[in-house]
């Protein structure tokens, strides 16, 4: 997928059963658009999850996903966002390789980033940082002259600002 397409962040309100998943992303799939996270979360009515999902494509591309995907039956509400009308956060799990004549400078990052120390021994930590994207990426690159053993990150998380629903 071309970097220079818009990324596009969008909410589905869908109920839990069997497939519901499969058949979203395939609507992502026949319009050409890869899904650069996902996230799926109970919803706060029983029986039914919500799903963030962030992808890069044309906006005439993500309006027909939107169609088609409000038209499945296990679909209760899909809806675009703009970075401007949420409040998004990711989370991060970051191991790394330290030795203690290291271990002083990667917990100054941490600090500047406002990451938890969640592990810690003689030769690792693990640190846990929450916040927007930008955040996160800029967070690694500076980690990235140490060795970094594994990183997890959970994805995009959006939640309407104000009154506005999800």
């Amino acid at each position: 997928m071309n970097r220079s397409m818009p990324t596009h962040n969008l909410s589905i309100f869908v109920a839990n059963r069997p497939g519901a998943l499969v058949r979203i992303a395939q609507a992502f799939s026949r319009r050409g658009f890869n899904i650069e996270s996902l996230v799926v979360s109970p919803g706060a009515r029983s029986g039914f999850s919500r799903m963030t999902i962030t992808a890069k494509g044309d906006d005439a591309g993500l309006d027909q996903i939107i169609m088609q995907c409000s038209k499945l039956v296990d679909v209760l509400a899909c809806r675009k966002h703009t970075d401007e009308e949420v409040v998004a956060r990711e989370l991060a799990l970051v191991k790394l390789a330290v030795n203690s004549a290291e271990r002083g400078e990667v917990l100054q990052i941490a600090d500047h980033f406002r990451a938890k120390t969640v592990d810690f021994s003689d030769t690792s930590i693990v640190l846990e940082a929450t916040g927007g994207s930008e955040k996160l990426d800029a967070m690694v690159e500076l980690l990235r002259k140490f060795k970094i053993v594994e990183l997890v990150r959970t994805g995009k998380v959006i939640m309407a600002r104000g009154e506005k629903a999800t």
